[in-house]
């Protein structure tokens, strides 16, 4: 494997950390020496940046002593140490100093890196209610645009028009405000992330008190969210005066409104906070969100007021690993109060699909194929929910089971079970004459008695099974419901026209296979139903995936044919949701799925399921998944029917989410990955 291949910036990411260095009452040496300590400690860690609490070379809470000429001047002292240390060391710092400017004095954000201040950002919002007195000592840097300050021997950019980007990295761009300024209405960042910064720095002191914590972490996450950025937050700590307030040092990382890493809070050691952010996520984004690119309009298109101040960062692209947890099951939330909340909200989408589609068309029943596997299980008992809804009774659902040439005793059973326990009219069609008489009416060898088990005898069944319900919903006044899923559309695992492609309403069309096992299983601890159908739905999860076609003693495995759905879904999730290149696809899969001895798990996934895949195991499913994705299946997906968008990580329906041309080629996704990847 190529080291460049091992290399977070050859992915364009960003090693960033929040610094937590222990205060002080105004000693402005001590604090240039804790910050240097900690600057150090990322070099060794390879961060790339470094945001220190607001004010943390003075000391935040000294009141007027920010006021007195020997503050101001041994502030520039920890200024020019920290700068000196930093030659040698990799982090761009982003360091908090209160500076003089043309008769005002400045709470300031510098940015320095290698032995070079880059530029002295002035906190635009001054706190000045409650226990806050800002404007007492520090001027506003509002308006301030097109300006430079006087440091040391150098004269460097001064205003709040200040952005920082590297000329070596190109995603390296970063935009700093301070504090109360994300308090604010119209927090500077905001015009920053829309000049194009990715990374929104805050310097904060932020007195700690009950809540405020949680206040924090909202700010952050919507900020992060609402500006498409990732968002670094570091308040000061304790060592700060506590004359009438306390500190509790919290750093957070949040990428998109999702938090990746937060600080241990009122602990009296220094602490770095590190978390690799994707840039390349983030640039992605918004390219797909018009909303974005119109608010820089309405501002005015910030980035023609913005100057942007270069830097060489020197990158080596060194691996040095991935600070940054990769869900395995991106789908699947991994935390028990999110994954309750957002089976929940899955389920009452489909319920709420079929129901309305029930109610628009005015059916009398709904008809489902019924195998006893995975897919078409979810169907029947959303449908059934559905009618418990509407408060039809669960008769007016007709599951139909139709075993053919290779479909087992435990399905069949189980299929039978379920139809029972729910309470649904249920009935049988075995569909092996009536193939045998097609493919014996096609001139195929079967027909003729001979074991010829190829693509046609699959889906004359598939075919069947699909004629019989849609003549069955003409002949009894009903609507089929559909039973693929999202995962069997991006492999195009579903016969055209037929089978699980085409119905009358997709209900499962949104839910990829992965989340389909865990509504169920919510379903299941939940108490959405009985007892016995609780029992039931426990053997149908214990089943092998399987399309039961092909006869014979060993069970015909769908995941030994197209890969395991765990991976296929965690590439459909980055090629539909992301659009990110398949090498950087391939890294995120190699770093999740490398060691299943750590954690990452979904509540509730089994024990004998936690399978570990190596790099090569990964390029393998992932070429395939690529092939048949963008080459092979694009014209079953643009004619699959209605059904409900469920997961934020995207949908293929060529109404919504996904448009693309049936025609087209898989050539430059298995490209770069040949080029790019391991």
């Amino acid at each position: 494997m190529s080291e460049r291949f091992r290399s977070i910036h050859h992915h364009r990411m960003l090693r960033v950390a929040a610094a937590t260095p222990p205060a002080s009452v105004g000693d402005a040496v001590a604090n240039a020496q804790a910050a240097i300590a900690l600057a150090r400690q990322a070099h060794e860690q390879a961060v790339d940046l470094v945001v220190f609490p607001e004010l943390n070379l003075t000391s935040y809470a000294i009141d007027d002593l920010h006021l007195q000429s020997a503050m101001q001047s041994a502030t520039l002292a920890a200024l020019e140490a920290v700068r000196a240390a930093s030659a040698e060391l990799r982090p761009v710092l982003l360091v908090g100093a209160a500076l003089v400017r043309n008769g005002r004095l400045y709470n300031c954000a510098v940015a320095i890196a290698r032995g070079r201040v880059l530029g002295v950002v002035p906190k635009t919002f001054l706190a000045n209610y409650r226990e806050y007195y800002e404007k007492r000592w520090f001027a506003s840097g509002m308006g301030l645009t097109g300006l430079d300050i006087h440091i040391g021997d150098e004269r460097v950019p001064f205003g709040t028009d200040l952005i920082f980007a590297a000329d070596d990295l190109p995603h390296f761009v970063f935009h700093a405000e301070i504090c109360e300024d994300y308090w604010a209405p119209t927090p500077p960042s905001t015009s920053g992330a829309l000049a194009g910064a990715l990374v929104c720095c805050n310097l904060s002191a932020s007195n700690v008190v009950i809540g405020k914590s949680r206040e924090r972490m909202m700010l952050s996450a919507s900020q992060s969210a609402r500006a498409i950025c990732a968002y670094v937050y570091s308040a000061a700590g304790p060592g700060e005066s506590t004359t009438d307030l306390a500190w509790d040092g919290q750093g957070s990382v949040h990428e998109l409104g999702e938090l990746l890493a937060s600080s241990s809070r009122f602990a009296r050691a220094p602490e770095l906070l590190v978390a690799d952010v994707d840039c390349e996520r983030l640039i992605q984004e918004r390219l797909r969100n018009g909303t974005f690119n119109d608010a820089a309009r309405a501002l005015g298109s910030p980035e023609l007021g913005t100057r942007r101040v270069s830097f060489a960062h020197r990158p080596d692209f060194a691996d040095v690993g991935l600070r940054r947890a990769i869900r395995r099951f991106p789908f699947v939330p991994n935390t028990p109060d999110k994954l309750d909340e957002d089976c929940f909200e899955a389920f009452n989408i489909q319920v709420e699909g079929i129901a309305k589609r029930l109610q628009a068309v005015g059916a009398e029943r709904l008809v489902i194929g019924v195998s006893g596997g995975l897919d078409s299980t979810h169907a029947l008992i959303v449908a059934a929910k559905a009618l418990d809804r509407l408060g039809r009774p669960r008769s007016d659902i007709l599951g139909i089971t139709m075993p053919g040439f290779a479909t087992s005793e435990g399905t069949k059973d189980n299929a039978w079970a379920l139809m029972r326990a729910l309470g649904c009219e249920a009935e049988e069609i075995d569909i092996r004459p009536a193939a045998t008489r097609m493919l014996a009416d096609m001139g195929h060898p079967f027909g003729r008695g001979e074991p010829v088990y190829d693509v046609t005898f699959e889906n004359v069944q598939a075919g069947l099974r699909t004629d019989y319900l849609f003549r069955i919903a003409n002949q009894r006044g009903g609507l089929v419901v559909g039973t693929g899923d999202l995962s069997e559309l991006a492999l195009g695992w579903c016969t055209y026209g037929v089978g699980d492609q085409m119905s009358h309403y997709a209900v499962n069309a949104g839910v990829p296979k992965t989340l389909i096992q865990f509504l169920i299983r919510w379903a299941i601890g939940t108490d959405q139903y009985d007892a016995e159908t609780d029992r039931v739905l426990e053997a149908i999860l214990g089943t092998e995936i399987s399309p039961e076609l092909v006869p014979g003693e060993q069970l015909q495995s769908t995941e030994s044919k197209i890969g395991p759905y765990a991976l296929n879904d965690f590439f459909a999730h980055y090629v539909i949701r992301h659009g990110l290149a398949p090498s950087k696809i391939a890294f995120l899969a190699w770093h999740a799925w490398q060691d299943v001895s750590a954690g990452r798990w979904p509540i509730g996934y089994p024990e004998e399921a936690k399978t570990a895949y190596d790099l090569a195991t990964i390029k393998h499913w992932l070429e395939r998944f690529l092939f048949r994705f963008f080459q092979i299946s694009q014209f079953k997906r643009s004619a699959i029917p209605n059904g409900p968008k469920v997961s934020a990580g995207g949908a293929l329906s060529p109404r919504g989410d996904w448009r693309a041309p049936s025609d087209g080629t898989a050539k430059v996704w298995l490209d770069e990955l040949a080029v790019n990847g391991p």
